[in-house]
This record gives C-alpha cells, sequence and structure tokens, in this order.
C-alpha cells in the first residue's frame, strides 16, 4: 500500500472528522489566504478603473511617502508604546489570577470570583467605550464624584493626552483578565496532585509549592501566549482607540490602524493604507521570530 492510499484511506475512515475542518479551513482560506492577493497594491499606483492588475508599478513609493509623513513616527511611537504596555500588564495578571483561583480551598467562592471576572469579556467595544466614558465624566463620573470628595478638581483625563494609554490598556486588563485566566486554570488542572502533595509533605510553603511544582508545569503554556501576544503588539485595536479619540488626546491616541483608517480609507488612497498595513504585519512577524529564536534559545518551548 502506498502512502497516498493509506493517507486516503484514513481520511475516508474518519470522514466525520475531516468534515468538521471544512468550515474553519474555507473560512480561513476565504478571509486570510485570498485578501493577501491584494498585497501588492503597496506597490502600485491604484486607480479604480485600471483594476489591480492593471495599475501601474511604483515599487516603494508608498512606503517612502508614509516614512517622510510628519506624523509617522508619532503614530508608529504611539502603536508600540500602546502595544508594549498592554502586554507589560495584561500578560501576568491572568496567571495571578488562575493561580490566587487554584489556591483558594472556597470552591463557591472561587467560581462565582471565576464568574464576575469572566463576565466582562462579553461586553462589545462600543459598551466598554461608554462605561469608560461615564467612568471618567467631570460631572457624573465615579473619578469625578471621588476626586471632589476629597477636595480634588475633576480633571476629564481622557482629554489629557499621558493618560490615554493607561486608560485604553488598564480597562483592558479588566476586561480580559478573566477571560485569558481559564487557559492557565485549565493547564493547573493537570498538574500533578502527588507531586504538590509530596512538596508540601517535604516542607514547602505555598508560594515555594506554585514556584518550583505549578509555574514549571505551565511555563509552555505561558511561554506560547508569549510568543502570540508578542506577534500582535502592533495591532492595538482599532475599534477602541478610534471609539476614545477626540481632538485633544489625539497626539497620543493615533495609531497605526486609525492612521490607516483616516488617511488610507477614507481619502481612498487605497496603495498607501495597503503599504502601511503591510509595513505594521512585518514589523509583527518580525518580534514573533525574534521571540521565538529566543524562546528556543532559552527553553524547550517554541513554535517552531
Amino acid at each position: 500500500m502506498t502512502r497516498a492510499s493509506g493517507a486516503w484511506r484514513g481520511i475516508v475512515h474518519h470522514w466525520q472528522l475531516y468534515l468538521i475542518l471544512v468550515p474553519p479551513v474555507v473560512y480561513l482560506v476565504v478571509f486570510a489566504y485570498v485578501p493577501m492577493f491584494g498585497i501588492q497594491l503597496a506597490f502600485k499606483d491604484f486607480v479604480a478603473i485600471k483594476g489591480i492588475w492593471g495599475s501601474p508599478w511604483v515599487g516603494l513609493k508608498e512606503f517612502q511617502r508614509f516614512f517622510r509623513s510628519p506624523s509617522s513616527l508619532q503614530v508608529i511611537w504611539n502603536t508600540a508604546i500602546i502595544g508594549i504596555y498592554s502586554v507589560a500588564a495584561g500578560f501576568p495578571m491572568p496567571i495571578l489570577l488562575a493561580f490566587a483561583f487554584n489556591e483558594t480551598r472556597m470552591r463557591r467562592f472561587a467560581n462565582s470570583v471565576q464568574m464576575v471576572t469572566y463576565t466582562p469579556y462579553f461586553i462589545s467595544t462600543v459598551v466598554m467605550v461608554s462605561m469608560i466614558l461615564q467612568v471618567l465624566d467631570t460631572r457624573i463620573g465615579i473619578v469625578a464624584l471621588l476626586a471632589k470628595l476629597f477636595g480634588f478638581k475633576a480633571v476629564a483625563l481622557i482629554a489629557i493626552p499621558k493618560y490615554f494609554s493607561t486608560i485604553y490598556v488598564w480597562s483592558g486588563v479588566w476586561q480580559y483578565t478573566g477571560y485569558s485566566a481559564i487557559i492557565y486554570v485549565a493547564a493547573l488542572a493537570g498538574v500533578s496532585q502527588e507531586l504538590q502533595e509530596a512538596s508540601l509533605i517535604d516542607g514547602a510553603t505555598r508560594l515555594q509549592k506554585i514556584w518550583h511544582v505549578d509555574l514549571p508545569h505551565i511555563r509552555p503554556t505561558i511561554v506560547l501566549i508569549l510568543l502570540f501576544s508578542m506577534g500582535n503588539v502592533m495591532n492595538v485595536g482599532f475599534e477602541k482607540v478610534f471609539l476614545m479619540q477626540n481632538p485633544l488626546n489625539t497626539s497620543a491616541s493615533e495609531v497605526i490602524n486609525t492612521y490607516i483608517y483616516k488617511v488610507g480609507l477614507v481619502s481612498a488612497d487605497y496603495s498607501f493604507s495597503t503599504a502601511v498595513g503591510l509595513f505594521n504585519s512585518v514589523v509583527n512577524t518580525l518580534l514573533l521570530v525574534i521571540v521565538n529564536f529566543i524562546a528556543r534559545r532559552l527553553g524547550d518551548t517554541s513554535l517552531w
């Protein structure tokens, strides 16, 4: 029996499993691979009536135009700051929350807290931003009322550029920590009970048990999540940033995705927007490759 015939027999025998794979594969091809055809717009002077194939090639003209733009460095800097801040603040929080759930002896209390921290994940971006604006409102917001209670003047924090990244990041931490902790809770459920009991019998404290038994077991999961996070550092969410923007905080809130929308899409400059988007994707890919290389050198867990 040849290898091809053996593989075909396996497909026929397990056809139900392969049938389940069809919808996600079709989705991936249609929405991930087919749009790659349009990447060539970054290297063309796109004219709608000529189409993608008929538009003339201009090489790296659009990339040069972006880097020569007075606002390009500020946009890249804002995106990097918010992305790195998000990873630094949001990455360890689910791990700490998962350990807290795992170490809690009152299971009913732990389950209640887990449900409460998990629920914000289902809040839509529009509702989330509305909540942020209400909380920070200078007239009826909780922050303003507390400031007035202690004798301070209410300040419109959302209008101050230096506070934008903090508001964006920590509201995201509140929204996604509970959901992200589920992965680590599941990983901790697989830790050997014998090893945990043996460490306690040997006199280890809870912190020592976590450090020497639990943490090494879930380290591969932590590394993989970190790799995926670093691969999306420059993909700062468009919807939330765009809804939180106002004329006073634009200097700190203008990121690559909102810049593409305003300069590229609203002005129908599709070649320019494609070039900026391609640059953003290349940076993310390079970050993923670098972090994966470091992870492979320092440990045995990596994507490839």
